[in-house]
């Protein structure tokens, strides 16, 4: 990538749309968390962690990612994971933020919700103060569990209603199709969430289908595997359905092969509003702008500006705030 476009797009002011948060838990801080709560973790050094993270499929990645969620026990473990990913998206020009947490993940291992909470919000609070940084909370069911511990979750997650703005679905997707959760997803339709779901990363394009049609979501999270489906590629693009697409988890996932098979320059073309994000990134080698930097080859700056407007016209600020954002980044590119 050329120095002209490296800092065009650095500098670019950007929302993101799709990061599991404990998804950047580096090993640096893994090491820190164990150490300070004296929690056993299978390996020895944080290369030896780094060598770990070679994976050939999802599986590979979540077996590794619960094995490391287990050294955030406290409020202030929550508090310094999300910190260091907000201090780091500050840093690539993230404007607002919208983080997927897995609350599942830590009640199941006796860690109250309100602890979770806690800590996040602490986080998001001095990211605001500190960076200017906006954020949002999205709470995702595990979709390898039965949906029954998904209503138990929504319901845990009722006296904080107000401070999470929707539901999603992540975790293993082939064979748990979207419509396993339909009737927790209408519990928090009628709660007043917005809704997301991972569908069409490894799965089929109709477990996208399921997605808007079941689940009725507002966004879609990957949703690679759409353009299989030529009718569904154009209702997308008819229904401007954003799609938050992760570069660089595509490669390290083996969703595609090369940088060069990756779909997003075809998704803009087709017209989809798809936006770059960085998932997983303590696991897959990239946060934000290093996602940008991935397919540097294949865009150019319209394509980027592109996709940095589509990020705040998915988000859900409101009018307002995606205007004033808007207004941001029109400046930026006029000069």
């Amino acid at each position: 990538m050329s120095a002209s476009l490296t800092d065009f797009t650095a500098a670019l002011p950007k929302a993101e749309l799709h990061v599991h948060i404990e998804g950047t838990l580096e090993p640096e801080l893994m090491f820190a968390l164990a150490k300070r709560n004296q929690i056993d973790i299978p390996f020895k050094s944080v290369d030896e962690v780094r060598t770990a993270y070679r994976f050939t499929q999802l599986q590979d990645f979540l077996d590794i990612y619960y094995e490391g969620a287990k050294v955030l026990q406290r409020e202030e473990d929550f508090r310094d994971l999300a910190m260091a990913y907000f201090d780091r998206a500050a840093a690539d020009t993230v404007r607002h933020a919208e983080i997927f947490f897995d609350p599942q993940t830590h009640t199941a291992r006796g860690i109250p919700f309100d602890v979770v909470m806690k800590g996040f919000l602490s986080a998001m609070e001095e990211a605001e103060r500190t960076h200017g940084l906006t954020t949002k909370l999205i709470l995702c069911f595990l979709r390898h569990l039965d949906e029954d511990d998904a209503f138990k979750t929504l319901r845990m997650s009722a006296p904080w209603q107000d401070r999470i703005v929707g539901v999603g679905l992540d975790s293993s997707e082939m064979g748990h199709p979207p419509r396993k959760f339909a009737k927790v997803f209408a519990a928090a339709t009628e709660m007043g969430f917005k809704r997301v779901a991972h569908a069409g990363e490894e799965g089929p394009p109709e477990y996208v289908r399921e997605a808007l049609d079941i689940l009725k979501v507002h966004r879609l999270d990957h949703g690679n595997r759409a353009l299989e489906d030529a009718d569904l590629t154009a209702r997308l693009a008819r229904e401007a359905m954003t799609l938050t697409v992760c570069p660089l988890s595509n490669l390290k996932l083996c969703v595609v092969q090369t940088r060069e098979d990756h779909p997003l320059p075809l998704m803009l073309a087709q017209g989809l509003r798809a936006t770059i994000n960085s998932d997983d990134p303590a696991y897959f080698g990239g946060y934000i702008n290093d996602n940008y930097a991935a397919l540097a080859g294949r865009l150019d700056r319209d394509d980027f500006a592109a996709i940095a407007r589509n990020s705040f016209l998915g988000s859900f600020l409101t009018d307002a705030e995606v205007s004033a954002h808007l207004k941001v980044l029109d400046a930026y590119l006029e000069r």
